[in-house]
């Protein structure tokens, strides 16, 4: 576990390739922000965060699977990730932010990837 690491992840990695292709110049990691998002684009006022299934619990088969040894702590562990992240959405909302929330399974599918940040972006 001490190998995986929180920034600079490959679905992070694609998600701002993306976005640079796209022609948008952005800041990484605003601390300053709640959740320190992974992408900010101050002058849309748009944030964009990219989030492993399995540590966030997704719907999709990644973010179902159930860890075999230290199971309780580990739903926990994921469970306190979500909550946090629903406070950190709702007050970047408040504050004024839009916000987009990619999923490290959605990285593999670039061209619905790339429909989903140009309207998201562009809105």
């Amino acid at each position: 576990m001490s190998r995986i690491r929180g920034k600079d992840t490959a679905p992070e990695i694609a998600v701002r390739r993306l976005v640079h292709r796209l022609g948008y110049r952005f800041r990484l990691h605003k601390q300053e922000l709640p959740g320190c998002p992974d992408v900010v684009l101050p002058r849309h006022k748009k944030v964009i965060f990219v989030h492993g299934c399995f540590w966030h619990m997704h719907r999709c088969r990644y973010g179902r699977v159930k860890p075999a040894t230290h199971t309780k702590f580990w739903q926990n562990k994921r469970r306190g990730n979500v909550e946090r992240d629903k406070r950190n959405l709702r007050k970047l909302r408040r504050s004024g932010w839009k916000v987009l929330v990619v999923w490290e399974c959605q990285t593999c599918y670039l061209q619905k990837l790339t429909t989903k940040i140009k309207r998201f972006i562009s809105s």
